[in-house]
């Protein structure tokens, strides 16, 4: 009797293993099946939303306010991605398609003053003071969208940041902020494997975190 109940319970275990392995791969392969459609659907809904409104420098109207939007800076002198974007603006303005600049950062001294960072470097760049405007509370990207507009009265903006970061922006900001269009600013300084790394933050990352905001708000 006791050498059979071992034998038996010998054979029970392994079905107990297999029906729990085959449960998480389910649950697994329906994970990544969710996984993907999120990701495609945000995909969908930033290129569908800026669509038509990335456009070249030469044809931003003339006027216009630009909106750059704050990255990391360090030891009182912006990143790469920041200073290509400043260099965008300033190119910008003094060609007449913008007459004022607004900087959204981060103004934490804790995290470098963005804003004061970038104010800085465009005044180096010979644009005037009372040209430029700070928005130290631009945590993120749908936060200076909104306060673009309720903080600054912006009806309409033209925003620069990079190409892969751009169409999300123009996406909130018409959701949440000024009508804008955009100018993705050229970052030649930047390394390949960071340009490729904020590629893939974005379309995994950014993107679907910024639809399931819209969705569950």
């Amino acid at each position: 009797m006791g050498a059979k109940s071992a034998i038996y319970g010998v054979g029970v275990r392994p079905r107990r293993s297999t029906s729990a392995g085959r449960l998480l791969w389910r649950l697994g392969l329906l994970g990544l099946i969710v996984g993907e459609g999120i990701v495609a659907a945000s995909a969908t809904w930033v290129y569908f939303a800026a669509r038509s409104r990335v456009v070249a420098p030469q044809d931003v109207p003339a006027g216009s306010t630009a909106l750059v939007l704050g990255s990391k800076v360090s030891d009182g002198e912006p990143g790469e991605y920041v200073r290509a974007r400043l260099d965008t603006a300033v190119a910008l303005y003094r060609s007449g398609r913008v007459t004022t600049i607004l900087n959204s950062g981060n103004g934490s001294s804790r995290y470098g003053s963005e804003t004061g960072v970038m104010r800085a470097y465009l005044e180096r760049a010979g644009v005037p003071s009372a040209a430029i405007r700070d928005d130290p509370a631009g945590y993120d990207t749908e936060r200076s969208c909104v306060r673009a507009r309720s903080e600054f009265g912006l009806s309409a903006a033209v925003l620069v940041t990079q190409d892969f970061h751009l169409d999300r922006a123009i996406a909130l900001c018409r959701r949440h902020g000024p009508d804008p269009i955009g100018v993705a600013a050229p970052c030649p300084d930047c390394a390949w494997w960071s340009i490729v790394r904020n590629h893939l933050r974005e379309a995994l990352l950014a993107r679907p975190r910024a639809l399931l905001s819209l969705v569950l708000r």
